[in-house]
């Protein structure tokens, strides 16, 4: 008899430094290393947060195998090997370089003046 079931699909995601908080499509889930399910392939928006390093916007692509479009995904529902597909992406955060006081105070004033304030 024939085993069938569904692809599974998922991304494992991992930063350096390690525990970044992850955003995919704006939804929050969870802190690096971690290993999520998806559901389609194409574009997906990702935000890692981590205090002490700036935030990383960027996009990555979930680009699927050969065997799991209309008609050869028929192959993955009959041989198990091919029942999974898992992507790895990896992203490096730089640390927030310290604010410089006395410039933020000047940049400030500058814009205060600018705007005509007190």
């Amino acid at each position: 008899m024939v085993l069938s079931g569904c692809v599974q699909r998922s991304i494992t995601i991992t930063s350096n430094p390690e525990g970044a908080l992850v955003h995919l499509n704006d939804e929050e889930v969870g802190r690096t290393p971690l290993t999520v399910p998806f559901t389609f392939y194409g574009v997906y928006q990702v935000q890692l947060e981590r205090d002490g390093f700036e935030t990383l916007l960027t996009q990555r692509k979930a680009k699927g195998p050969w065997w799991d479009n209309l008609g050869p995904d028929i192959i993955a529902e009959i041989l198990p090997g091919l029942r999974r597909v898992s992507i790895d992406w990896h992203f490096d955060l730089e640390e927030r370089k310290p604010v410089d006081q006395d410039k933020l105070i000047e940049r400030a004033n500058q814009l205060r003046e600018q705007v005509g304030g007190p």
